[in-house]
């Protein structure tokens, strides 16, 4: 169960009012063919997920992470729309590279499920082919995950970007209760996950709130683990380019010791690093 300093007294909340999710009749063309939006690709992927992968980045965010360093991803029909069978025409040119050892395709974004019927379609192709799958997902819209979608899923990478309600809200916009209840439910599937943490200074620092993230996750049965990202921006001259303020201006990354305290705050609830 979830310990009640991560959950506070928040309440499950649906998406976002005008930040459009799921399918619409755009998305479908007048020969059925189903299109998704699609930001870019990468070919040759090795930080989101095992092996060497194929990393497919979706347009549309319903969050506003202050550090996010694409929010080009955030509107979804900023990207190109693009055919199901394209994107599996692109992926099969790869198969045979990324299919060795423990390599794949990483549905990532913007956030994916901004798009579920499209990763749907992209998910089932893939494991087609044989293919391993991860999904890269706050988990702020698990709801819209429906189960034949996360049965094509053979790893989450989950973004829990806060452990204190009042913090989650500042940094992402949005409430951490959807992304908590998303994150039990992979548990009683039996799903792996991979946790992401992003270490901000003075932001999502305090070890306490740490620790919340840390006993939830340890609680789950699923993490297979933790990875403990330092803040950097990398982003920035996104934000400039946009014509958005970025808050994180004089931050500076974390030192390794304040990257050492909050990867020991894991260790010590029994989760492992890397």
């Amino acid at each position: 169960m979830m310990p009640t300093s991560l959950c506070g007294s928040c309440a499950v909340v649906a998406p976002p009012v005008g930040r459009r999710v799921g399918l619409d009749r755009r998305d479908v063309l007048p020969d059925g063919t189903l299109e998704g939006w699609v930001h870019s690709t990468e070919t040759f992927g090795i930080a989101d997920g095992p092996g060497i992968r194929y990393v497919l980045f979706l347009s549309g965010c319903p969050l506003r992470c202050m550090y996010c360093h694409n929010p080009d991803t955030w509107r979804r029909h900023e990207g190109r729309p693009t055919p199901v069978a394209e994107v599996l025409g692109d992926i099969g040119a790869y198969r045979s590279f990324i299919g060795k050892g423990p390599g794949g395709v990483t549905l990532s974004g913007g956030e994916p499920l901004v798009q579920p019927n499209f990763c749907k379609a992209i998910l089932r192709g893939c494991k087609e082919m044989g293919l391993h799958t991860a999904l890269d997902t706050s988990g702020y819209l698990g709801k819209m995950a429906d189960d034949e979608l996360l049965n094509d899923v053979d790893l989450v990478l989950l973004d829990i970007k806060a452990g204190n309600e009042q913090v989650y809200q500042k940094v992402t916009g949005a409430k951490l209760e959807p992304t908590l209840r998303f994150a039990e439910r992979l548990a009683n599937m039996g799903k792996p996950v991979w946790l992401r943490y992003v270490l901000v200074p003075g932001v999502t620092d305090n070890l306490d709130d740490i620790a919340a993230v840390a006993t939830f996750a340890a609680g789950l049965g699923n993490v297979e683990r933790v990875d403990v990202l330092p803040f950097h921006k990398m982003g920035e001259h996104k934000w400039r380019d946009r014509g958005l303020d970025y808050s994180l201006e004089d931050v500076k990354p974390p030192s390794e010791l304040v990257l050492g305290q909050a990867r020991a705050v894991f260790r010590v609830a029994g989760l492992t690093l890397v």
